[in-house]
């Protein structure tokens, strides 16, 4: 565990998150709440495809398709999925199901349960508005415990953070 000495150089951290599927959405969670716990000040700025990771009802998508380093343990040893598989109908729904079903086994924590405390840990989550108005997105969509704000709101808090992640 770090000590507070060795975190004099990030007291805060801001986060652009751009993607959101089931894969996508596990690293900006992960590393926020982490941060958070750590005593570090995070803002998670969600726009485009990471929007959806604020909505109340989720339903992450999982693509196999064009993620070549991509492999999950079988058989005893680690098997890649081909793009060529990747691409039929119904195969990144089965990959999904596959991938829900090894992190609830490995006892990872959900999205929605990564959510909660990063709300807990008083993590800013920005809802980008303009994303919000061009997906047709209203804040009754949305998961209590957001702001909304535009890239203003972000650039405010990325010009003084000690650490700023694009994911």
């Amino acid at each position: 565990m770090l000590d507070n000495t060795e975190l004099e150089n990030a007291k805060s951290m801001s986060i652009i998150v751009t993607k959101g599927s089931l894969d996508w959405a596990y690293p900006p969670f992960i590393l926020g709440t982490t941060a958070a716990a750590m005593d570090v000040d995070v803002t998670m700025f969600f726009t485009f495809y990471g929007l959806p990771l604020l909505k109340k009802d989720l339903n992450l998508k999982f693509t196999p398709l064009g993620n070549a380093a991509m492999e999950m343990p079988m058989m005893g040893g680690h098997i890649a999925m081909p793009n060529m598989m990747a691409m039929l109908p119904g195969v990144g729904h089965m990959a999904g199901g596959m991938m829900k079903n090894l992190m609830k086994k490995k006892g990872v924590a959900t999205i929605e349960e990564l959510r909660e405390v990063a709300v807990e840990s008083d993590v800013k989550l920005i809802a980008c508005q303009m994303t919000m108005d061009l997906f047709e997105y209203s804040t009754d969509d949305m998961i209590d415990g957001i702001e909304l704000g535009g890239a203003a709101t972000y650039m405010e808090k990325a010009l003084k953070s000690d650490i700023n992640l694009f994911i």
